[in-house]
């Protein structure tokens, strides 16, 4: 059942492809036996210009980003820039406690806005907001949390984690056609081509 049945409020939209029994489709999954075949499909996905489209395997393959044709993540510009927040909240705040709000109080003989015992906190929360920007960026750029998948509701699928290998293409693509992408598909090797369901 989808995120909708329970709570009717999550406005579902209009499915652009439908099965003949009448439910939406998440898009196609084309199964590949080896990993060069695997390794060869995604370049040929990636030449065919298909922009959502995943492929999974039972273990990593050398060089599939290049084949792929996946682009650096944005995420260590998030941890830079949470790092950087970090070292100004702590120089901010540790400023304004013993400079303004503490002002009187002379701690190790120091001047009231000496950096030099700041440096501990400002390494500290310059580590902590970039532990969390890495952990949070990195679920929200892969999409994460999601309890349900459809791909996990086929039974062939279960063998991309034993020794088979998928090439998936989400309905959503620009140039997805389940007949024809389908096609296109079997021409670059699948050896078996699948619709999916968004169930």
């Amino acid at each position: 059942m989808a995120a909708s049945d329970y709570l009717p409020f999550i406005r579902r939209p209009k499915p652009g492809f439908v099965t003949e029994t009448g439910e939406p489709v998440w898009g196609v999954m084309a199964q590949f036996d080896t990993t060069v075949d695997a390794y060869h499909a995604a370049e040929k996905m990636r030449d065919a210009g298909f922009k959502h489209w995943d492929l999974h395997a039972p273990f990593p393959i050398h060089g599939i980003e290049e084949a792929m044709g996946q682009k650096r993540t944005i995420l260590p510009f998030i941890v830079l820039g949470a790092a950087f927040t970090g070292i100004a909240t702590a120089i901010g705040m540790q400023w304004w406690i013993t400079a303004v709000d503490y002002a009187g109080f002379t701690v190790q003989g120091k001047p009231y806005d000496a950096w030099e015992p700041f440096t501990m906190i400002i390494f500290e929360l310059g580590v902590l907001f970039s532990a969390f920007a890495s952990l949070f960026g990195m679920l929200a750029l892969n999409g994460l949390p999601r309890w349900h998948h459809p791909l996990l509701c086929k039974e062939r699928f279960l063998a991309s984690s034993d020794d088979k290998f998928f090439v998936v293409v989400e309905a959503r693509d620009p140039s997805f056609n389940p007949e024809q992408t389908s096609r296109f598909l079997r021409e670059i090797g699948a050896s078996a081509v699948e619709l999916v369901e968004d169930a």
